[in-house]
């Protein structure tokens, strides 16, 4: 059967999923989760969660999914410590540094690998398995074949999104609220701006980037022959009702429960926008897929009845069996939970039976009064002695304390071992001004005076690279050229990816940019030496230690950090800033170009996205996929301070093309020798000063 994992973004919430079948929630503690508006947990009322679900069969979850700071470090570790004291159940993770904090700090608790990781290939779930993880949460963007072939070849749990909110972009790949409005994705924060409106190329009023909430509820069967393991429900930010609506829809679904039409308005009336999709598991993707919340008033009858779900009563959530022996002087009852716990608890001394001695009938009857309790008595069994009986009350007290007994036992902590986190080596890094290097999105943008820079690294796509033997080998022969590769790879595309990379390697390429953890494995295989991106979100100095046991050779530090941080951070390995380009703020399945023609021409055009503001926002096809990604309308532009970027320890400089023609790059080159005045209408600093709400 697969696991119900539901959300819990308060101790309403957790009722309203415990209450209404989840086999586990997933909860927030503390600032270090991806849902920073709800409510929460703090650590002491994180204990009474555990104690509360345990008692009643349910897991918990901690969600430690964002990116840390060095000088959050040391809160991190406190909560780690404390939340394994606490008994939860599994540490749902991010950060890299996170990863190896929970690793070394409480090596028992499980770590399930966030969707916020962006793993969406077999490979990328070897790497996770391969780091200790006993769960990976795959991306949302998969189809059913793709969850399939990962399911039957994974050596540990898979967990697929079932229901709720989807982001347009890949999860852990999203850079727009920060750019924006300085609310980090990654640090729990996001302002949800692609649920605003945008035109394509003037002002209009569309939702290019607000997709439907999920729905797979039609395919849960498929689902679990599959083998997922776990249906994650979303909501952390939803109501105590939402939980209660959606996780009562969903147990009643999975217990083998024809999927109603009553069933589907109670998903509705909860939340919809506009309707569902399961656009991505089906692969139908396209305008269906997108949606907007409209406001309704008739809410208060089915916000009552799901209130009533969860507020009082306990509903029957755990089966106990009872054995009850009664023989002359001596009465007992023993109550055994579905794990194996047993308490036995003494009774009242029998007595001789005047009119009708005890029977196993009149115990099942008076032991089966559970109400009130979580406890539901499915078996009850008895060694009885002719003759004698026991008063009603006296069996009353029995179970009654039997059960609390069981509670009890249910409740208890697990001892675990919790070591301290050794203090690290630090290292500051370059003391020599920093090089740089140069990422070209087009072969035009390779000018000669690309080549006559002599970067450290030259970054080229690596289809450019696949698609020319002559030009590769030239260019090779010139300068350091490193493959990009793309940062979503589907195993479908793998074979190709692999074949494309071991011929640029026979060509003398030698390395690859890469900026997902799936791709690591295969570039290795390939024979290359890696050179980490932005999308593997390097935060911290635990993160860049990371990598160095991955063996990176270098590694571009998140442009979400502030200069301070940057400076700060341990360099292990040689660190890279973005200095000159367009930020990537969304990598989106749904091709953005098709959003706005309604055909597929992406190999062709470009396209803008305006918002509200007339702010603009490229968007580019991600290589020969059908993928998108969307930039900043603003270049980050640091390159008339460059005295500054040199005081931090930096090995290199990225000078990033993505728009610029030919002409343009060399202005740009120009620019680093002779710098220009700083121009606001069209460049930014980016984060690096103003840093993250």
């Amino acid at each position: 059967m697969i696991e119900l994992l539901a959300p819990a973004g308060s101790m309403d919430a957790l009722r309203a999923a415990v209450q209404n079948g989840a086999d586990a929630v997933y909860l927030g503690c503390g600032t270090f989760n991806a849902r920073q508006g709800a409510k929460n947990f703090t650590i002491q009322s994180l204990a009474e969660a555990v104690k509360y679900c345990h008692v009643r069969g349910v897991q918990v979850h901690l969600t430690l999914n964002t990116l840390v700071s060095d000088k959050e470090t040391d809160d991190c570790i406190k909560l780690i410590t404390a939340a394994a004291e606490c008994g939860v159940d599994a540490f749902i993770v991010q950060d890299l540094g996170v990863i190896q904090l929970c690793r070394r700090i409480a090596p028992s608790v499980p770590l399930h690998g966030s969707t916020q990781m962006t793993i969406h290939s077999l490979s990328g779930v070897l790497l996770c398995a391969a780091w200790g993880m006993s769960r990976v949460v795959l991306s949302r963007e998969l189809n059913k074949e793709e969850i399939r072939y990962i399911c039957k070849h994974s050596p540990i749990e898979i967990e697929v999104f079932g229901h709720g909110a989807l982001c347009m972009s890949y999860s852990g790949q999203c850079y727009l609220s920060a750019a924006i409005g300085g609310r980090s994705g990654n640090r729990g924060r996001c302002a949800q701006p692609c649920r605003q409106c945008y035109g394509y190329s003037r002002r209009e009023n569309r939702y290019p980037l607000s997709l439907k909430d999920n729905c797979v509820i039609q395919h849960l069967r498929e689902l679990e022959q599959m083998g997922v393991a776990s249906l994650k429900l979303e909501g952390r930010m939803k109501r105590p009702e939402y939980v209660a609506v959606v996780t009562d829809v969903y147990r009643r679904a999975l217990d083998g429960g024809k999927v109603t039409k009553e069933m589907m308005d109670a998903l509705l009336a909860a939340f919809n926008r506009q309707g569902f999709t399961d656009g991505y598991y089906t692969d139908q993707l396209g305008k269906d897929m997108f949606g907007i919340r409209e406001e309704k008033n008739d809410e208060a009858s089915w916000m009552r009845a799901a209130r009533q779900s969860y507020e009082g009563a306990e509903n029957p959530l755990v089966n106990v069996a009872m054995h009850v022996v009664v023989r002359q002087g001596v009465s007992a009852l023993t109550a055994v939970d579905p794990e194996g716990r047993h308490c036995t608890v003494a009774g009242p001394a029998p007595e001789v039976a005047r009119t009708q001695e005890l029977t196993l009938d009149q115990l099942e009857s008076r032991l089966s009064k559970t109400g009130g309790t979580p406890y539901c008595c499915v078996r009850v069994t008895a060694d009885l002695a002719p003759g004698l009986t026991i008063s009603a009350a006296g069996i009353n007290a029995m179970r009654r304390d039997a059960l609390n007994q069981l509670t009890a036992l249910r409740s208890r902590k697990e001892n675990r071992q919790i070591y301290a986190m050794p203090k690290l080596m630090h290292f500051d890094g370059q003391k020599d001004a920093p090089g740089y290097t140069i990422q070209v999105t087009t072969r035009e943008q390779i000018t000669p005076k690309v080549l006559k820079m002599n970067p450290a690294v030259l970054y080229v796509p690596l289809h450019i690279l696949a698609g020319d033997e002559d030009f590769t080998r030239q260019l090779a022969q010139a300068s350091a050229v490193a493959a990009v590769l793309p940062r979503i790879v589907h195993d479908g595309q793998m074979q190709k990816l692999r074949e494309d990379m071991k011929k640029v390697s026979r060509w003398g390429v030698k390395q690859a940019l890469v900026g997902n953890l799936g791709l690591m494995l295969p570039a290795r295989e390939a024979g290359l030496e890696i050179r980490g991106d932005f999308g593997l979100n390097i935060f911290n100095s635990i993160s860049m230690m990371a990598l160095k046991e991955l063996e990176l050779q270098s590694a571009m530090l998140s442009f979400e950090m502030t200069l301070p941080q940057v400076r700060d951070i341990s360099k292990c390995i040689d660190a890279e800033l973005l200095a000159y380009g367009r930020m990537p703020l969304m990598i989106t399945e749904n091709c953005l170009i098709r959003g706005k023609t309604g055909e597929c021409a992406c190999h062709l055009s470009s396209t803008k996205l305006v918002d509200k503001t007339g702010a603009e926002f490229p968007v580019l096809r991600d290589g020969v996929s059908c993928r998108s990604v969307l930039f900043n309308g603003k270049k980050l532009n640091w390159l008339d301070r460059q005295k500054d970027l040199s005081k931090l320890g930096l090995w290199a400089m990225r000078l990033y093309f993505t728009t610029e023609n030919a002409q343009e790059v060399d202005r740009v080159l120009q620019s680093c020798v002779v710098p220009v005045k700083f121009d606001p209408g069209a460049c930014t600093r980016g984060l690096y000063l103003r840093g993250l709400d």
